[in-house]
């Protein structure tokens, strides 16, 4: 029977750049809100281009222009969340006294 393995004494603590925190190393905070922002707006031209080739007559598929609209719009709203908690974050950091 195998015993329970024995706890170290000094635990290993993940250190940021390393392969528990991919984002750190890979440019942080900046690097995953320049990629969200740039997923948005891909979202948003892709959605723009099915919406013009519908009204243009080159597409049938009214409902799949619909769900790409959604989405991206689903997107903005949490991108917009997302700036409001980060602003809300600055405002308060703002105001404690050191």
């Amino acid at each position: 029977m195998n015993g329970i393995p024995s706890i170290p004494s000094t635990p290993s603590i993940p250190q940021p750049g390393s392969a528990a925190f991919p984002a750190a190393s890979q440019g942080g905070f900046t690097a995953a809100l320049q990629d969200a922002i740039g997923q948005v707006e891909q979202m948003q031209s892709d959605a723009q281009q099915q919406a013009a080739a519908l009204l243009q007559g080159d597409r049938q598929d009214v409902h799949n222009v619909m769900i790409a609209v959604e989405k991206a719009d689903v997107a903005f709203q949490l991108m917009m969340q997302v700036r409001n908690k980060i602003v809300n974050a600055y405002q308060e950091i703002s105001r404690m006294q050191f």
